[in-house]
C-alpha cells in the first residue's frame, strides 16, 4: 500500500526547470503543504523553486515517530518514497542534488531527516525544524553513503512535547558522523514552533547553494 502516492505536490517560487535551486518542503502533522509553504513566503529567493508534498489526511504515518517502526507503516515507507520520487522528478528538471535543499517541520521534519540519512550524498541541505531521526529507542542508524559535507541544521526548544532534545543531539551525532557539516540549535523555552533565528539561518544556507 502506498496512502501517499495519488496526494498532490503544491508549488511556489520559480517554476520547475526554471531556477537553479529546489527546496522540498515537508508539512507536519494534521497539516498540509499550503501550510509549509507559508514559510517559503518568510524565505523567499528569486532562484528557488520549493515544492510541498501532501500527505493523505493530513499525517504522514499515524504515531509517535518514536513508536516501533513497524507500526508507522505503510505511511512512513509511502512518505520516504513521495520524497524520493520528488528528489528524482528535480533532479530530472536540470537541478542537481547539490542544490536541492530537504525541510520539514515537526512530522515533516522526521521525515525528511530520516530520508536523507537513508540517501546520504551530497544534498544542498538539510533542515529540521522541531524534529529527528524516525525510530524507537535503541535504534541504530547505520546506512551506507556520506554526506559529503552536506550543510544540516536541526533546531529544536528543549522543552518540545513531541520531540525529546536527547533525540535531537542524537541525530546531529548521526548525521555528523555520516559526513555532514551539522548545526544544532536548543532553544530554551520555545515549544513547539519556528523561530526567526531558524529562519535566518535556512536563508544563509538558501544563499549558499544557489551561488555554488
Amino acid at each position: 500500500m502506498h496512502p501517499h502516492d495519488a496526494e498532490p505536490v503544491l508549488s511556489a517560487g520559480r517554476p520547475m526547470g526554471s531556477g537553479r535551486a529546489a527546496m522540498i518542503m515537508v508539512h507536519g502533522r494534521h497539516a498540509g503543504p499550503e501550510n509549509i509553504l507559508e514559510l517559503a513566503r518568510l524565505i523567499p529567493h528569486p532562484d528557488y523553486s520549493f515544492l510541498a508534498p501532501s500527505a493523505a489526511g493530513g499525517t504522514w504515518y499515524p504515531l509517535s515517530f518514536m513508536a516501533e517502526t513497524a507500526r508507522n507503516e505503510p505511511g512512513l515507507s509511502s512518505g520516504l518514497a513521495v520524497i524520493e520520487e520528488l528528489v528524482g522528478s528535480i533532479e530530472a528538471q536540470g537541478v542537481p542534488r547539490r542544490r536541492i535543499i530537504l525541510l520539514g517541520f515537526s512530522q515533516g521534519a522526521c521525515l525528511s531527516s530520516e530520508f536523507a540519512v537513508r540517501h546520504a550524498s551530497r544534498f544542498g541541505g538539510v533542515v529540521a525544524l522541531s524534529g529527528g531521526l524516525i525510530g524507537p529507542p535503541g535504534t541504530v542508524w547505520n546506512y551506507p553513503g556520506s554526506f559529503e559535507g552536506t550543510p544540516v541544521f536541526l533546531g529544536c526548544s528543549d522543552v518540545d512535547s513531541h520531540v525529546p532534545k536527547a533525540r535531537v543531539d542524537q541525530s546531529a551525532a548521526v548525521f555528523s558522523g555520516m559526513g555532514a557539516t551539522v548545526t544544532e540549535r536548543i532553544y530554551p523555552g520555545m515549544g513547539h514552533q519556528v523561530n526567526e533565528d531558524e529562519l535566518e539561518f535556512v536563508r544563509e544556507m538558501m544563499e549558499a547553494v544557489a551561488a555554488g
